[in-house]
C-alpha cells in the first residue's frame, strides 16, 4: 500500500519504542491508529495526540472509517505508520479489501487466555488462528520489537 511505511500490532499503540525507534527508522510523518474502542474514547485520543511529536500527524479511526481512508490512499509525500492493538483488526481490514504486504508484531502482552508465543509476545489460540489467516492472505508477518532487532518470521512459529 503506497505511503504506508509500517503496519504494526502493538497493544500499547503509541509509546517510547514507537516514538524513538520506528519513527526514526521509517521517517514517518503520520500515524494512523485503527481501533474502535480508542476511536470512541475522547480521553484516550487526547493522550495519544499528546504522545506524538508536533511534526507528526495523528488520526484515530474505527475499522469502518479506516477502510474508507485506506482505500482513498495517501499523498505522495505521506509516510504513514498504521498501529492496531489486535490481530483481529488487521484481519477485519483484509476481509474488507485492504491488502498488506508486511505486518510487524511489536507488542502483544500477557493477558487472560493468552499464552507465550515468542519471548515477550503472547497470543490466544484464536489470535494464533487469526495470524495464520493473515499469513495465508500473503502478508509477510514478522515479530520485531524495535527496528534494530532481527525479524522473526511468524509463519515459522504457527
Amino acid at each position: 500500500m503506497q505511503g504506508v511505511v509500517l503496519t504494526r500490532i502493538d497493544d500499547r499503540l503509541i509509546h517510547g519504542q514507537v516514538m524513538t525507534s520506528w519513527l526514526n527508522f521509517t521517517s514517518a510523518n503520520k500515524i494512523m491508529v485503527i481501533d474502535d474502542q480508542t476511536a470512541a474514547d475522547p480521553f484516550m485520543k487526547t493522550v495519544l495526540k499528546n504522545a506524538v511529536p508536533g511534526n507528526v500527524g495523528l488520526g484515530v479511526f474505527t475499522v469502518q472509517k479506516a477502510v474508507a481512508r485506506l482505500k482513498k490512499g495517501f499523498k505522495p509525500d505521506d509516510k504513514v505508520i498504521i498501529l492496531v492493538k489486535y490481530p483481529k483488526t488487521v484481519l477485519m481490514l483484509i476481509k474488507r479489501g485492504i491488502q498488506f504486504g508486511h505486518l510487524n508484531i511489536g507488542g502483544m502482552g500477557a493477558g487472560s487466555g493468552r499464552e507465550k508465543f515468542y519471548k515477550n509476545i503472547s497470543a490466544s489460540e484464536e489470535e494464533r488462528e487469526i495470524l495464520k489467516k493473515i499469513v495465508d492472505s500473503g502478508c509477510r508477518t514478522e515479530i520485531q520489537i524495535i527496528a534494530e532487532d532481527a525479524k522473526v518470521d511468524v509463519a515459522k512459529l504457527l
